[in-house]
């Protein structure tokens, strides 16, 4: 198995109640640390559900001063998998429903939060909110995961650098 994979693998696993959560991965483009073009979301678990606080920059823009539609669901559906770890196990998204109930403007906090509603064998079913801060819902969105073994991922993983010498 790659090593991307492995050291992802080992965060599927019981994190204290209000610890920071790891990222997926260090170029995840919703947030991986080291990923130029990415969102650098932070997530700390609290209780039963993930809450993170993102602010979008110019780099997310659609209309003018305004965050892009599909950079609100990249943070939303990168949030839902956070929750992936206090399930104890890798998902992935089979839909993304985003509601989008005021502009999500660039340069201002919003708290997200994230939980599960439902966990029926293969399937779960997530919701999340985005609001600003100590205010207004801007954005809502609810998704299916399907729970997959580890291995799902093999095909995507960059393949393992070859020793030539």
């Amino acid at each position: 198995m790659n090593s991307i994979l492995g050291n992802w693998a080992e965060k599927f696993r019981p994190h204290p109640d209000g610890t920071q959560l790891p990222p997926h991965h260090g170029h995840c483009l919703g947030c991986g640390p080291d990923n130029p073009h990415g969102h650098h979301l932070v997530v700390q678990r609290r209780g039963e559900e993930v809450h993170a606080v993102h602010r979008f920059s110019e780099r997310h823009m659609g209309a003018p001063g305004i965050a892009h539609g599909g950079a609100v669901a990249t943070v939303l559906d990168d949030l839902f998998g956070f929750l992936l770890y206090l399930t104890g196990t890798p998902a992935v998204t089979r839909q993304l429903e985003v509601r989008y109930d005021a502009p999500v403007i660039l340069g201002t906090s919003y708290e997200l939060a994230a939980r599960v509603v439902r966990d029926d064998g293969r399937k779960l079913f997530v919701e999340a909110e985005m609001s600003e801060v100590g205010g207004t819902t801007v954005a809502t969105a609810s998704a299916l995961f399907l729970k997959v073994d580890i291995a799902h991922f093999d095909r995507g993983a960059p393949p393992a650098p070859v020793d030539l010498d």
